[in-house]
């Protein structure tokens, strides 16, 4: 009769200590930004960070429960479990009602949850079952397009949802499938795209059309062997560019919404709102600049105090710190961070089990993409596009998915220790 291993046993105390610390450090930051001197208990379960405390007591539970369950659990069931969330976001699609443009959460008594924030985790089990199947290379079509449809369908469900944020975090997904074997050549193509995509907004098809052609034409008398083929072939990736060029301005005036337009115009330099769709950003920067080096203080942030930034304890909670903990606060903030994903990829390196590396990766993309987007949005250097900064913005299906997210990685690397005993 096998004997009972204790939960704790092979666990990474550092990426708990990690863990925990933040959560902390965005509780604390919860309470600063929206501090009610009527309501001066931080326990006080009528406000935002007496809520965000019960989530954090429910999310360290089911990390405690995560533990209890065989490590064997999550490779054998990760595709039920994909499928589960997958009909999940359809029945969010069907049935949630609007709140704020998007039809993303589920009412649960009191409670809401956003099935979105858990498709992350599902999904990044599908991928790891699926690329450390035997017999399965990147380098073949066939995986590359199943890879893709994974990715795609949860993608596809929450753009519906309107949710743009959201959906967009899948992208991170392409960093994964780098570490295992995906050419660069396909990064470089999308960063190419993306910044094609940028200088489309930025210029005339004109314009563009004369830099595009300047570059074939380059290309094209550069090369030693000038053929008719050559040229052939110059000319049509040249006609393909200009058609993704023109296919710009289709998406961003008949597809995106006017608000992502204007946020767009507004990263881009093109308008200058600062009473409207810049308002939060400019608010944002105002309020981490006057914070300076030291920072105003605990419940001493005048922006905060005063409400000038709008959605402050979730997308904007990172300037809360800014303004009362100045650039050492920030600073420290950003090292927890880059400390837990280096951690989660030194361990993932570590790894017998092609899945839990895979899964490893999957956290670190994820946990990556959100911490560099949602600190650039309030530095102003993205787009505002409404993501959270993982266990720090308040919010209980945050909080909940990033947990049960980075969780499933502490306990499959703990597994890996109790295979070798």
């Amino acid at each position: 009769m096998r004997r009972q291993e204790s939960i704790f046993i092979g666990i990474d105390w550092v990426t708990v200590f990690l863990y925990l610390t933040l959560v902390f450090m965005g509780w604390i930051s919860i309470y600063a930004a929206v501090y009610n001197e009527e309501h001066q208990s931080i326990l006080d379960t009528t406000q935002r960070y007496g809520k965000q405390l019960i989530w954090i007591g429910l999310s360290v539970f089911v990390a405690l429960v995560i533990m209890l369950i065989d490590g064997k659990f999550y490779s054998t069931f990760a595709i039920p479990i994909y499928v589960v969330n997958m009909l999940l976001l359809v029945i969010v699609l069907v049935t949630a009602r609007d709140v704020a443009g998007a039809r993303s959460w589920i009412d649960i008594g009191p409670f809401k949850l956003q099935p979105s924030e858990f498709s992350k985790s599902a999904t990044a089990l599908a991928i790891a079952y699926y690329l450390s199947t035997l017999n399965i290379r990147l380098e073949d079509f066939k995986t590359k397009l199943i890879a893709v449809v994974i990715l795609v369908i949860p993608a596809v469900l929450i753009l519906l949802q309107n949710d743009t944020g959201s959906m967009l975090v899948f992208g991170a997904f392409a960093l994964v499938m780098y570490r295992e074997g995906l050419s660069g050549n396909f990064l470089l193509v999308g960063l190419a795209m993306a910044l094609l995509f940028i200088f489309s907004l930025l210029f005339t098809p004109f314009i563009m059309l004369i830099i595009i052609g300047s570059i074939g034409l380059l290309a094209f008398l550069f090369q030693r062997k000038k053929t008719w083929k050559l040229g052939l072939t110059v000319g049509a990736v040249v006609g393909m560019l200009m058609g993704f060029v023109f296919s710009v301005d289709y998406i961003f005036n008949e597809i995106l919404e006017p608000h992502q337009q204007v946020r767009i115009d507004v990263l881009l330099g093109k308008k200058d709102d600062l009473k409207g769709a810049g308002y939060n950003v400019n608010q944002s920067k105002i309020a981490i600049g006057s914070g300076g080096f030291l920072g105003k203080g605990f419940l001493k942030g005048t922006q905060t105090k005063y409400d000038f930034v709008p959605e402050q304890t979730t997308d904007f909670i990172f300037c809360t710190v800014g303004e009362e903990w100045g650039f050492i606060g920030a600073f420290t903030v950003i090292a927890l961070f880059a400390a837990l994903i280096l951690r989660i990829l030194y361990i993932s390196e570590r790894q017998r089990s092609s899945f839990t590396r895979i899964y490893g990766y999957c956290v670190a993309s994820i946990l990556l993409f959100h911490f560099l987007i949602n600190i650039g949005m309030t530095i102003g250097l993205m787009p505002v596009i409404g993501i959270p900064l993982p266990f720090f913005s308040y919010g209980g299906s945050s909080l909940l998915g990033f947990t049960i997210l980075l969780f499933i990685f502490v306990k499959l690397d703990g597994y890996r220790l109790q295979q070798l005993r």
